[in-house]
């Protein structure tokens, strides 16, 4: 397929599910966020269905008042690729590119000190779980970014399923509305936020690191950044992204993210750079609001295990004189106990 043209093409159909690829990590997944800047709240919701191993990846995330957070991660059973719904999480379409419903009924892990989920098997031990409800409305701000790169004539794009993270992604900024409740606490909550979907075989371990900084600061000002490292030796690093200006995306050709750390490689704020192809400069400052660590195990096939971090932050942005939220997700391999993308002198 050498000198064909790739274009991405997106359908309203690719909201729904897809018949799954012939291997064995397919993997198909739907991720919500939404932050409520007045109160400092927020949570993010996914769901990945890997049919052809049995199960569903469910998670559930809330930023509390006072830096707690309620967190859920689950692997229930799924025999079938035809919905958004697992482990008490449901994810529903209800008008395509338009409007969704995330509901969750079940436990969450409640805790005080978010860093203890770097070690979850004491971390659920020692904290409590408590019932948990969410019910939160869906609505698109902007227009649809990404899809599933393809051929120009309609062909697929080959890929090494065991390097991949996904063949199709695109993402959506919007605002979220409704309630959750953790324990007898009942949150009411008006957020902004991002939504995206993936589907395609998927290795956690495929990526050396990633920054992925989604935020928004209004209906008609957001913004994503993406910082990917695809290689061990980080030679070759992909910046890309897009600002939302009014209705319209304008593609960032190039974005810079230097953070800053504590003493476990955590990022806790970070200076950003971001130019669109029109030549538009954007200075964007980030500070960690409230951080839960989280990892991805496995073996590969000679038996070695392979631990991936991914630290996941609710964050406060500025840039051009607004107050924005987002997150700030950083992926790392554990590679001798230590992240990949964060180099010796900045732990």
């Amino acid at each position: 397929m050498k000198g064909k043209k790739i274009i991405t093409v997106l359908e309203e159909q690719d909201e729904f599910p897809h018949k799954p690829d012939e291997v064995s990590n397919y993997n198909e997944s739907m991720y919500l966020n939404t932050f409520d800047l007045d109160q400092e709240i927020g949570g993010w919701f996914r769901l990945g269905n890997r049919v052809n191993e049995g199960y569903a990846e469910m998670t559930v995330c809330l930023y509390l008042p006072d830096g707690r957070v309620g967190f859920m991660y689950d692997r229930p059973e799924i025999t079938t690729n035809m919905e958004m719904k697992a482990g008490g999480l449901e994810i529903t379409v209800l008008e395509p590119f338009k409007s969704l419903n995330v509901s969750y009924n079940g436990k969450v892990c409640l805790l005080d000190q978010p860093k203890e989920m770097a070690d979850p098997k004491s971390a659920f031990r020692n904290n409590p779980i408590i019932e948990c409800t969410v019910d939160l409305s869906w609505a698109g701000v902007s227009p649809m970014f990404g899809g599933k790169p393809t051929y120009e004539d309609g062909t697929e794009v080959a890929q090494d399923s065991t390097k991949s993270f996904a063949k199709a992604h695109y993402e959506q900024h919007g605002k979220m509305s409704g309630t959750f409740s953790v324990g007898k606490e009942i949150f009411r909550i008006d957020g902004l936020g991002l939504r995206d979907k993936s589907w395609g075989a998927r290795y956690w371990q495929s990526i050396n690191w990633y920054r992925w900084l989604p935020m928004i600061f209004s209906e008609d000002f957001a913004m994503m950044l993406s910082v990917i490292s695809r290689d061990e030796k980080s030679k070759t690093v992909k910046a890309s992204g897009m600002v939302l200006e009014g209705n319209e995306y304008k593609l960032i050709q190039d974005c810079n993210v230097e953070s800053k750390w504590d003493e476990n490689g955590y990022q806790t704020g970070m200076e950003c750079w971001a130019v669109t192809s029109e030549g538009n400069e954007y200075h964007i400052t980030g500070e960690v609001l409230s951080l839960i660590p989280l990892r991805n195990r496995r073996k590969s096939p000679e038996g070695v295990e392979l631990q991936t971090r991914i630290t996941e932050a609710m964050t406060r942005y500025s840039c051009n004189g607004q107050i924005g939220m987002g997150m700030s997700e950083y992926l790392d391999q554990i590679i001798d106990g230590k992240p990949t993308g964060v180099s010796n002198n900045e732990q």
